[in-house]
């Protein structure tokens, strides 16, 4: 018998950030900031003075997008360019004092949209999802890497193929 997609661990994950993602968008835009937007100041504000590339990188987009969000947020002014001093042609991105009460403002917003989406859990079962999930984040960062050997990704492939094959 198939799987219904609502009980594939894939999905439900896709799905539940999806939905948390839409939540937190409804919430935001009245501030007039969208998610793209936010992503880059919260970023940012961890990594003050990273580079558009290292951007482009921690928000897994195109360079040439994070340098449209870039420009979108300095013309609003949160994000300023300032030369890097060991290579002129690099420049480092640092929030302005507005994007910091912007992004003070929307923490909370963001963190209430986890807790409202996490009511239903107890204590115990919020910190079972954590550790669950940080357990699956860090096999995926290790399949993401080169650290897992191709003998073992060609098992997984050709354990795959099977299942698909077998199935109903």
């Amino acid at each position: 018998m198939p799987v219904d997609d609502d009980r594939r661990i894939s999905f439900l994950i896709s799905d539940a950030a999806r939905l948390m993602r839409t939540v937190f968008d409804r919430r935001v835009r009245k501030l007039g900031l969208t998610r793209s937007q936010w992503s880059v100041l919260r970023r940012l504000h961890r990594r003050p003075g990273a580079s558009q590339s290292e951007l482009a990188e921690m928000l897994e987009i195109e360079k040439a997008s994070a340098g449209r969000l870039i420009d979108r947020l300095e013309a609003n002014g949160w994000v300023e360019r300032r030369p890097d001093a060991g290579d002129r042609r690099v420049n480092r991105l640092y929030l302005t004092a507005e994007a910091v009460r912007v992004n003070d403002r929307i923490e909370p917003i963001s963190v209430a949209t986890v807790e409202d989406a996490l009511a239903d859990l107890s204590p115990a079962e919020r910190e079972m999802l954590t550790e669950l999930m940080g357990r699956v984040k860090e096999r995926l960062l290790e399949m993401a890497s080169d650290t897992v050997d191709d003998a073992g990704a060609a098992a997984a492939t050709e354990e795959l193929e099977r299942r698909v094959a077998n199935a109903p």
